[in-house]
């Protein structure tokens, strides 16, 4: 079974109608299934953090689709822990020439630590650290 990494524009898309990549992300959820999708805390923090303001519907919506995730353990989601921030800080700190994020960097550890090629995410930041961005 191939297992890819979810970024959260990927999350985003799939959540947005609206969004550029709606489709392709639906599509891609075609695919591969839950049990193939990896992500992280920090991941989903950035999904929760962009809907924060879309108002009150949008919000609970976000909020009850992220608990779905996180319960129906389909999904591998990885914690926030304090070695996964040191490490990612460690990479974030060595790659000053890069526009690379904290979760970017938390992402990138997790992959390679499991062995991941591909993400779910359009973010070219994926592709200059090596991985297949599959909604690109």
């Amino acid at each position: 079974m191939v297992r890819v990494f979810a970024d959260a524009g990927y999350w985003f898309a799939l959540l947005s109608p609206r969004d550029a990549l709606h489709q392709k992300a639906l599509h891609v959820s075609d695919i591969y299934n839950s049990r193939q999708i990896v992500t992280s805390e920090m991941v989903l923090t950035e999904l929760l953090n962009t809907f924060s303001e879309a108002g009150g519907t949008q919000r609970r919506a976000t909020a009850s689709y992220v608990a779905s995730l996180r319960d129906q353990g389909d999904v591998a989601i990885y914690p926030q822990t304090s070695q996964l921030f040191e490490r990612a800080f460690s990479l974030y700190k060595q790659r000053g020439d890069k526009g690379w994020s904290l979760t970017d960097c938390a992402s990138f550890t997790i992959m390679e630590e499991q062995h991941l090629t591909a993400a779910l995410t359009h973010d070219q930041h994926f592709v200059q650290a090596g991985f297949d961005a599959l909604l690109r």
